[in-house]
């Protein structure tokens, strides 16, 4: 826009109209490089009386992100970027109306968040998803800072073997919530097809290149779990404190071949032709958290008591 507008208003004679400048907080953390002015593109949706701006995929083969996109936001040079909920400058192309319309969704990543992106818009027409993956923890405090409309999960609390209800409590106390129950995936290790390292389980981390989750994603939260059931450290996976930000992050890793193994959901190995390895207890639900004015607490509770 920045770019091409101009060039046309030169050649039709013909002014187009300004871009809205806005301020929204930013719904992940952005790292830029020293050397440049970058522009980051972003979808924007309005939670209560805030816009919130997601930063969409950038680089090669990230076009969509184009049409996706409401707007962009700049980061200028000698910047090193902003830091999550931080309050950015956002020009839009959309326009009020569809930002107001847009559902804003952080938290765990799983591939029917890209597919209902896609259809949303046709089976609801002036409807739109705005995802961002920052893992289920940083879902939770996205809905803590009022910086969200639902938070997708799957939280494993070690002491009871139970799925997100004691994060709820925690988090939320006396708060007026609902936890959706949505889909069903399966966890495992995700391996090159053909599986040329023999791996088997989580004891063979040992002695392969792994590629992690980040701190806060229920992925990651299920392997430290393991670990410890295991007597395993993390110092002896080669890759622990690597991270990758979504599954289909860590599947593209494996198939490159950049990593031998990486833990994720069935789907994103099926999706990239990946051997899969599920672990036992790897069945886990991927849930959100809504708010519910009109819920009573002991509804809300047994709604997903089964987990």
């Amino acid at each position: 826009m920045n770019f091409v507008n101009p060039v046309l208003e030169l050649y039709t004679g013909e002014r187009s109209q300004e871009n809205q400048r806005v301020q929204a907080a930013l719904s992940k953390r952005l790292v830029s490089s020293l050397k440049h002015r970058e522009y980051v593109r972003v979808k924007v949706g309005r939670v209560g009386e805030k816009l919130v701006a997601a930063p969409l995929a950038g680089g090669a083969g990230a076009a969509m992100s184009l049409v996706r996109a409401d707007g962009f936001c700049v980061i200028e040079q000698n910047s090193e970027g902003f830091e999550t909920g931080e309050t950015v400058e956002v020009d839009l192309y959309r326009s009020g109306e569809e930002i107001d319309h847009t559902l804003v969704c952080i938290g765990s990543h799983d591939l029917i968040l890209d597919v209902l992106a896609d259809l949303l818009p046709n089976r609801r027409h002036g409807t739109f998803l705005s995802s961002t993956h920052v893992g289920s923890m940083g879902g939770l405090m996205a809905l803590k800072r009022r910086e969200a409309h639902f938070a997708p999960i799957h939280l494993l609390d070690e002491e009871t073997g139970i799925y997100n209800l004691s994060y709820l409590k925690r988090l939320f106390p006396g708060e007026k919530m609902a936890l959706i129950k949505g889909v069903r995936r399966i966890q495992g290790i995700m391996v090159q097809k053909g599986n040329p390292q023999n791996i088997q389980g989580i004891e063979d981390l040992k002695r392969v290149r792994y590629i992690n989750r980040q701190r806060g994603a229920g992925t990651r939260v299920l392997l430290d779990y393991k670990l410890r059931q295991l007597g395993i450290k993390p110092e002896e996976i080669d890759g622990y404190e690597t991270e990758a930000a979504t599954h289909m992050a860590v599947a593209a890793l494996v198939k490159s071949k950049s990593v031998d193994a990486g833990m994720g959901i069935r789907s994103a190995a099926s999706s990239l032709g990946l051997d899969f390895y599920p672990h036992r207890g790897g069945r886990v639900r991927l849930c959100s958290f809504l708010f519910h004015p009109g819920a009573k607490r002991d509804e809300r509770i047994s709604r997903d008591s089964d987990q």
